[in-house]
Parts: structure tokens; sequence; C-alpha cells
């Protein structure tokens, strides 16, 4: 298998699995620059419908023969080597005929080639600070292209071929793949373990973002969150071998001198507020690369999505355009504007009237501990600020077999910040299923001070949750797996079954 993207001929370009949320980005942007595009997917979805109205031709399952539907075989066959297996018939058919065969990774690498690269990286937070980043430079009347995990609320769209000269996109680590990459500027948000039955350990994992930031151009610049120990240290090795280093963080947090000097942008000061969290921020950034003078301002703006950890990812985000050569008063304007990200505190909607008066529903992609506290603190903000007296519900899906051993203690504490959870099995993905191991590992672990549901049955989780609701609860369903399918599901039975008391 031909696996040089070096040698790869961008006109004819065939994606396997092209409705992902990766893939369709990517077919997205080639198809702007009048590459031909074809694919194929497992099923029929809404950006398969979309890449087709754009003019790529696509089949639903994967035949040996999709290859020949433009006309003509591809140039290049693009796959994912985690989520596509190896014996495809499309790669199988790729490799008879001598095809090109290259991950979306080395795609993107190319289409970035000549652009000034923002790359965001980091074990949470990648997907909305990569949308924040977009949206900010958009609101600063910048167009920049971008490839972005998840869609944007406001766009409706994951990928975009932009007329300026920067390209921003999102830097996937869990198969290192984002080592193909040159960036001109990179934005680390935090490093914690993770992905590890990929990595096998938790130094090989960090390793992976020591060698993401030897990549970055010797002139370019490193955003990094100070308030995370990991992506600290990798501040520090950085700003030694001569990087600029734009640090971020809480300005109450205690630090070394060492890091405390890369500090160039506080958050002073929040205020949680019905409508999202007030910033206050103190930015001290260097007029140039290289520059020893500085530009000192005071902003002030809202970060619409609820949660600190939000806060800090929009700073990143005025960073990343400062460090572009973006106006930042005009960076934080537009971040202001961000409404989010599909599945990333996603409304679903709310009860109007009956016993449920006022019960909201979201929905969430938090499938590591830490994002599930995250959420669940942001979401217990977010009651508080509305003052109702509302109940925090959570209805969770662990997502892996491997990472559900690995961190259910963590996981438990996490679900803790919940006044009630209901927790399906277990959604495994890529692995093979683990005997007697359940989500009731995870259960089991659970403060007795939380009501508690394990529910192996994700058709009765509406019901399940209408048990423990009352009026102006917050449900919020996570997870990333098929757990998503089940908010609106929700929404609805509790919208028909107004009747029914909630404990």
């Amino acid at each position: 298998m031909n696996t040089n993207p070096d040698t790869v001929d961008l006109s004819r370009v065939h994606l396997v699995g092209i409705g992902g949320a990766g893939m369709s980005g990517v077919a997205r942007i080639l198809l702007s620059r009048e590459a031909t595009v074809s694919g194929s997917d497992m099923k029929d979805s809404r950006p398969v419908r979309a890449l087709r109205s754009m003019g790529a031709e696509i089949a639903i399952g994967h035949h040996a023969e999709n290859l020949e539907l433009s006309g003509s075989l591809p140039t290049v066959v693009v796959t994912s080597f985690a989520a596509i297996p190896k014996d495809n018939p499309e790669l199988r058919a790729a490799a008879e005929h001598g095809i090109p065969v290259i991950r979306r990774s080395d795609l993107l690498a190319e289409l970035m080639d000549g652009s000034t690269q923002v790359l965001i990286a980091g074990t949470h937070g990648k997907t909305s600070t990569t949308s924040m980043a977009v949206t900010a430079l958009q609101g600063a009347g910048v167009d920049p292209s971008f490839a972005i995990g998840g869609q944007l609320n406001r766009a409706g769209t994951n990928a975009h071929h932009g007329t300026g000269d920067i390209f921003v996109a999102e830097a996937d680590e869990s198969d290192a793949s984002l080592l193909r990459y040159r960036p001109s500027i990179a934005v680390v948000t935090n490093i914690e373990p993770d992905h590890l039955d990929y990595f096998g350990t938790a130094d090989n994992y960090f390793q992976v973002f020591r060698d993401f930031a030897e990549l970055i151009a010797d002139d370019g610049v490193l955003v990094a969150c100070l308030d995370d120990a990991h992506t600290a240290d990798l501040a520090v090795a950085c700003a030694q071998r001569g990087i600029t280093v734009l640090g971020y963080g809480t300005a109450s947090q205690t630090r070394s001198p060492e890091v405390d000097r890369l500090l160039v942008a506080e958050v002073t000061a929040t205020e949680v507020l019905a409508a999202g969290t007030r910033v206050w921020l103190q930015l001290r950034v260097p007029r140039g690369v290289g520059s020893t003078e500085e530009s000192a301002m005071s902003l002030d703006y809202l970060v619409q999505i609820p949660g600190y950890h939000m806060v800090l990812n929009s700073v990143a985000a005025v960073l990343a355009g400062t460090a572009a050569g973006v106006d930042p008063e005009k960076l934080a304007e537009g971040v202001a504007s961000f409404a989010g990200v599909r599945r990333r505190f996603e409304y679903h909607g709310a009860v109007d009237g009956g016993r449920f008066d006022g019960v909201k529903v979201y929905d969430d992609y938090a499938h590591h501990p830490t994002e599930v506290m995250a959420v669940l603190t942001a979401a217990r903000e977010q009651v508080l600020a509305e003052a109702q007296g509302g109940k925090v519900i959570a209805c969770f899906q662990p997502h892996l077999y491997s990472r559900t051993r690995e961190f259910y203690q963590e996981f438990a504490q996490a679900l803790s910040l919940a006044d009630a959870c209901v927790v399906l099995d277990i959604f495994g993905a890529r692995e093979t299923p683990v005997e007697g191991l359940t989500s009731r590992i995870i259960t089991n672990a659970m403060e007795e001070s939380v009501t508690v549901r394990y529910e192996p049955d994700m058709s009765a989780v509406p019901e399940t949750v209408a048990s423990l609701a009352g009026p102006h609860d917050l449900v919020l369903t996570m997870g990333a797996g098929s757990v998503t399918v089940v908010a609106p599901e929700i929404l609805q039975h509790l919208r028909e079954n107004t009747e029914q008391a909630g404990s």
C-alpha cells in the first residue's frame, strides 16, 4: 500500500467513510477547489446529502466498483486507518490498481500547504476551541479556511475553503496523526492521558505532544494553557528552544516563575449569567514575532456556552487569532457571537407547561472523566444562575471498554456532580466486548448521595428520566457513541407526558 503523500495527485479523490465529521470536511474543501470527489459510507446522512448537492458521487456501502463512481479511477484514496478496516474492498481494489492510499491527516496537510497554519491540539476542547477561533476570525472580518471535527451551529458546516491565507484545523492526537502537520501557530489546550488503547502508556501519550511541538516552525508561535501542568511544561520547553509562547490562564493560579513569565493572557474575573459567562481578560502580547515591545489591553466579552473550560477555550481562540496578526478586540467581539458546536452542550429544547415545565435538554460529546466533570460543573452553574431550583440529571454512555476499565473511578467521581444519573451500557465502538465488564463498574463506585439508575435498555431511558425529573431541571445526555439520539427522544417524552410527577 503506497502511503507516501508527497507523490499524491489531488485531481480525483475517493474518500472511504466520506460521511464522517472529518472526512466530509476535507471533501467539502476539495469540491470548493474544483477537484473531482467520490466516496462511500455505510449509511446515508445529512453530510452525505450535502456533499452530493455540491457534486460528489457517493455510494452507500463499500464495494470495489465504487472506485469508478466518477467515471474513472481516482488519483488517490483517502481513509481513516483507525475507523476503516484494512480489508475494506475499496482499499484492496486501490492496492490492486496501484492507487496511493493516504490518511485524512495527510490530505489535510496537503490542503493546508502554503497557508498560515493554525493547528488546535489537546486532550480536551479541540473542537470547541477550533470553532471559536474560526468564529473569532470571521467576526474580525477574516475569511479563513477551516476543518473542524464538529459542525458550527451558526454556519451549519464543518469545513470551508476561505479567501484568506489563514487555515484553522483541529489536530487529532488519538492516532498520532497530528504529527503530519507543520504548524505556524499551534494551540495546546491541555494534556491528560487518554487513548491508552493506542499509546499503551501515559508517557507515550505525552510524547506525541512533545513531538508535535517540535514541528512548530522556528518563527512560529505556541499558544498554551498554563493552568494545565503538562501543557505548562511543554510551553517552557518550547520557550527554551526559542519558540514564541503565548501562555494563558487564570490570574489566581500559582505558578513557578519560569512558567509565569510566559503568561500573556490572564482571566482576572468571570460572572456566570443565564446568557453565558462574562469574562474580563488582561492581555499583553508582543507587537510581532521576536519583538520585545508589548501591547497591553483589557478585554470584556461574553461566552455564550456555559463552563469555565469554555472561558479558557475562548482565550486560546483570541490568542491564536492575535498570533496570526488580527486585532484582539475584534477577535473578542467575534468570540462573543460564538453559538456553539453540535454535541458541545448543544441545546435541544425545553418543556413548556405541565409537571415538567421548564425542563431543558442538552447533549454533549463528553466521554473522558475530565470532560464529564467540566460539563456537569457548567450545567450546575447554569442551573444556579437561573435560580429556579432545578436539578441536574445526567444520562451517560461510557465509550470504549478500555477507557471505562481504566477510568471507572474517575467517571464515578465526575458523575457524582449530578443530582441524578442514568448510566447506559458501554458503547464499544471499535473494541470487542470484554466479558463481565459493564457500566455497573461505574455505578457501583458512585456516591450514595446521587440517585443512580443503571439502564442497559436505551429505549427505556426517556421513561427513566421522566421518573427522576421535575420542573426546571436540566437534563444532559453525554458520550461519544449512540447516546446522542436519546436527547430528542427524552424531550419528546417529557412534552407528551407532562401529567407524570417527577420525584
